[in-house]
């Protein structure tokens, strides 16, 4: 694939220099799923895209495409991309990466004279961030009109104001939402540059990794536990009902069971990202009597989510009897895991090593909108490029010569022909 041209490295380090201007925070980037954060990624993207002759369009859910004409219009395109909105105070290339390299891309081709043999779409999705709304892949969803009419009417999580409110803020069109914009035998392939958010590729000392399969999820985002506030000093040990008590014992049976698991051989990862009890209530020489806390579970395979989630329920079952509380755990929301194309991993794993990248294969444990698009019957890859300090946060550090190398495999892919 040598005879595809490189990405244009010089818009790309431009466009990463503009996206954390427009979104610093004061110490990370804040990009707010439509909000004006996100809105001004959106915007940059489309100016850049409108001077390089690329056509500019939008669905009623405002995910962006960016087309770049092929030879061949009537041709199921390619599509890349990915999310531009971020995680609170987080950091610059998580999810923006691929709506970057999938520009650069572009306008290296553009540069050379290159026609793709079909056209190739850059797509910039809407609230990937779950964080903002309570809705895994809200903005992919949408796409395939895959969004019940209700989530109009969920909650940004800072402003308390509808998903409604904020989607027609943006120029989207909630009247219109749950129409398909895409249609899966339209999209030849839909392949996903993104930085990788854990240790694996930094510790192998590579700069990209081809995915094998993105995680399911089962979450419980607003669980609580419910005692009866005490004395601390004057209420016995078995008169207690003490919610925090329960709630850490809950947290130690449900990692015991999590360790016992993965050493049976299941893929999972289990996180409590929220402990805490009402700082309206809570003092230093007081029995806690509520307590709340979040439980998020991902693996590959969904019958071990399904096993998992009936174990957790149990371990709170047990403890609500023998510590004298309730555990209420609230609604569940998540997402199904995703294999990735066993073709395209080839063709990523063939062109790196045809062009002396060195590339390895792991599986993703964060969830990107590439999981929609595998689910939806497309043939789906993703190209991982390394990325020390983790994700979510400020201090993500990713290579732009390790993103040079992943752009550069994503062209070669996004170049081959649909056969």
């Amino acid at each position: 694939m040598t005879s595809v041209p490189g990405p244009d490295l010089e818009l790309a380090a431009q466009l990463f220099e503009q996206l954390r201007r427009d979104s610093f925070d004061g110490r990370g980037v804040t990009r707010d799923a439509y909000g004006p954060g996100e809105q001004r990624a959106h915007e940059l993207m489309a100016r850049t895209a409108r001077g390089l002759d690329l056509e500019v369009s939008y669905d009623a859910a405002r995910n962006l495409y960016l087309t770049l004409r092929g030879r061949d219009r009537g041709a199921p395109c390619a599509m890349t991309g990915s999310h531009l909105d971020s995680v609170p105070c987080g950091g610059n290339f998580d999810g923006a990466a691929g709506v970057v390299a999938g520009l650069a891309v572009l306008a290296g081709w553009r540069r050379a004279g290159f026609v793709p043999q079909a056209d190739v779409v850059v797509m910039g999705v809407r609230a990937e961030e779950s964080t903002w709304f309570p809705f895994s892949y809200l903005g992919s969803k949408a796409a395939f009109g895959k969004v019940p009419r209700d989530v109009l009417q969920l909650r940004r999580s800072d402003t308390q104001r509808s998903f409604a409110d904020h989607l027609a803020e943006c120029g989207g069109d909630p009247a219109r939402l749950g129409e398909a914009a895409l249609v899966p035998s339209r999209i030849a392939r839909f392949v996903e540059l993104h930085i990788e958010q854990g240790p694996v590729l930094v510790e192998a000392g590579l700069p990209v990794g081809v995915v094998t399969g993105i995680r399911g999820s089962l979450r419980y985002r607003d669980a609580r536990v419910l005692g009866e506030y005490a004395h601390s000093g004057a209420v016995p040990r078995g008169s207690r009902r003490d919610a925090v008590r329960a709630a850490a014992l809950l947290v130690a049976a449900v990692d015991a069971d999590w360790e016992r698991m993965e050493g049976e051989g299941d893929d999972l990862v289990v996180t409590f990202g929220k402990f805490f009890t009402d700082p309206a209530q809570h003092a230093f020489s007081k029995v806690a009597g509520e307590a709340g806390l979040c439980v998020d579970v991902r693996s590959l395979d969904l019958p071990t989510l399904e096993k998992f989630d009936g174990l957790l329920q149990r371990r709170a079952a047990e403890l609500a009897e023998a510590a004298h509380v309730r555990f209420e755990l609230g609604p569940r929301t998540g997402s199904d895991p995703a294999a990735m194309d066993a073709r395209i991993q080839d063709e990523l794993t063939h062109c790196a090593a045809g062009r002396g990248i060195a590339a390895m294969s792991l599986a993703s444990g964060a969830g990107h909108d590439a999981a929609v698009f595998a689910q939806m019957g497309i043939p789906t890859g993703m190209v991982f490029v390394r990325n020390d300090c983790g994700s979510h946060n400020p201090m993500e550090k990713m290579d732009l010569a390790d993103f040079a190398l992943g752009a550069t495999l994503l062209g070669d892919v996004l170049a081959l022909p649909a056969t």
